[in-house]
């Protein structure tokens, strides 16, 4: 294999241990001391931190623990040492294998492949460590090599939703809604600057000095932002918003209390009566893990649009056109802004239009989209509240330069939109909906709406936990009643209505 035969190039007075197999710890100096280069630190017998008494990490990480003990209250990071010595096996690494036909191999024979490598380097450099923490440093350079380095453990854990790196040494974690500071750091800026770079040139993207804002995505659809040095004054500063493995289904959050059954059914009955739906909420509230599950009513045979920033939406269906929009090159040319796709959606028979975030003047041709035949196109938005939602898209629309009466605007606005959909991220770190809302017209120079369920707080449990429960507003026949009627799911419909709370 070439990983072996190109490891030998650093074989000048061949040691007499096998190449696949490390030195034992007592016999390590003896095996290596013909070796023209010592190892880093080479004391005889180096205090290396002991693996089994080490301190349980902030972050299940990948297996055994390499930091030094932690104080009570304060997680530490990987030793100055264990850094050190990683640099010059990663070095020595490099100038080793040739990289060209590393990534002609599958990711698990080009793992195979560094790990024979690296134990050849750590036999010849004479570095004195456990089975433990050589095994961990095995799997530390693989990931810097062929993954995203020390982001690999976070990456492959489902229970993570977000993950926050502020530099090189402080990383964060929302796990249960609650955000927890962990253990894994990078070597330094520059290391996490490359992985920054790498994660983003995998969508034809760039971040670097002259263009220090990206938004990108992994492959999983997980959704990224990097924002870097000069902007950034503490390093590169790194945002992924995680999406499970499984996809989430209106029934998941049934079971996590976001939504009672009779809700989760009006819900239904919306998506599938093809009413147009707006889905609100903060930062975290949840609008993007709604708006994928309000797309699981959509039908097989419907062709449909997405636009988005960096693409994460999951949808299952087989007619699925996905659109992104792409930031401008060197020269300052080429981009393609959200309302470029939204006006473009119109030319290419869309049945539904899905756009996953309205931020700016798209929302008038998203309205347009909605008033002309696109029936059930969804879209998400930042607002606190289903009124203060229909604001946003009226200053949406004015700040695009469009010269309308307020008026004019506000009718366009309940002529487009059916249904508000009000999602919530509770101060205890769960997410609830905590409005569905009609848009029912206009009265004079105001937007009507009613509300058709509301989640009422009733204050929190000894473990801090908020009690509450969803409440309909006792209205039996909303205003999509006729639309339902139309596709069949009137009697779905006032079942659901009848059974939620009153």
């Amino acid at each position: 294999m070439f990983g072996k035969r190109d490891a030998s190039t650093i074989q000048r007075p061949a040691p007499a241990p096998a190449p696949t197999t490390p030195a034992p710890k007592d016999e390590a100096p003896r095996a290596a001391a013909p070796a023209p280069k010592p190892a880093p630190r080479p004391a005889p017998k180096p205090a290396a931190p002991a693996p089994k008494p080490a301190p349980k990490p902030a972050v299940a990480a990948a297996p055994a623990s390499r930091t030094a003990p932690a104080k009570a209250g304060k997680v530490s990071g990987p030793s100055e040492q264990y850094y050190a010595i990683k640099t010059t096996i990663f070095n020595a690494l490099i100038d080793t294998i040739d990289l060209g036909a590393l990534a002609q191999l599958d990711a698990e024979t080009a793992a195979e492949e560094i790990r024979d490598i690296v134990t050849e380097i750590i036999s010849i450099k004479n570095v004195a460590m456990s089975i433990a923490e050589q095994e961990q440093l095995l799997q530390d350079i693989c990931n810097d090599v062929l993954g995203y380095g020390p982001l690999e453990p976070l990456l492959a854990r489902d229970d993570i939703a977000d993950i926050m790196v502020n530099g090189a040494g402080d990383v964060f974690i929302e796990v249960n809604g609650k955000v927890e500071k962990t253990n894994i750091r990078f070597r330094d800026n520059g290391q996490l600057m490359n992985i920054c770079q790498r994660i983003v040139s995998q969508v034809g993207r760039r971040v670097d000095e002259s263009s220090p804002i990206c938004d990108a995505r992994l492959a999983d659809g997980s959704r990224v932002n990097v924002i870097a040095p000069p902007l950034a004054l503490d390093g590169p500063t790194l945002t992924i918003r995680k999406f499970k493995r499984d996809k989430l289904r209106m029934d998941n959050l049934v079971e996590f209390g976001s939504i009672t059954p009779a809700g989760a059914r009006v819900l239904g009955v919306i998506g599938r009566s093809r009413c147009n739906v707006l889905i609100s909420g903060g930062t975290g509230s949840g609008k993007t893990t709604l708006l994928n599950t309000m797309t699981a009513f959509i039908e097989e045979d419907e062709r449909i649009i997405t636009c988005e920033d960096a693409a994460e939406l999951q949808l299952q269906q087989p007619h699925v056109v996905r659109l992104e929009t792409r930031p401008p090159n060197l020269e300052g040319s080429g981009q393609v802004t959200m309302r470029d796709l939204v006006k473009n959606c119109l030319r290419m028979r869309p049945e539904r239009i899905i756009v996953g975030e309205v931020r700016g003047p798209e929302a008038f041709d998203l309205l347009q989209a909605m008033n002309t035949g696109h029936d059930g196109s969804m879209g998400t938005l930042h607002a606190n509240s289903p009124r203060e939602a229909l604001s946003r898209i009226e200053s949406m629309i004015t700040m695009g330069g469009y010269n309308l009466p307020s008026k004019t605007i506000r009718e366009m606005i309940s002529g487009s939109i059916d249904v508000i959909v009000q999602a919530a991220r509770m101060r205890d770190g769960t997410r609830k909906i905590t409005h569905i809302t009609e848009v029912m017209g206009m009265e004079g120079d105001v937007i009507v709406t009613q509300d058709l369920f509301v989640y009422e707080i009733e204050g929190e449990d000894e473990h801090g936990k908020i009690k509450g429960k969803h409440v309909s507003t006792g209205i039996a026949r909303p205003k999509f009643w006729d639309r339902a009627r139309y596709y069949g799911l009137e009697r779905e419909l006032a079942q659901a209505l009848d059974e939620s709370e009153g």
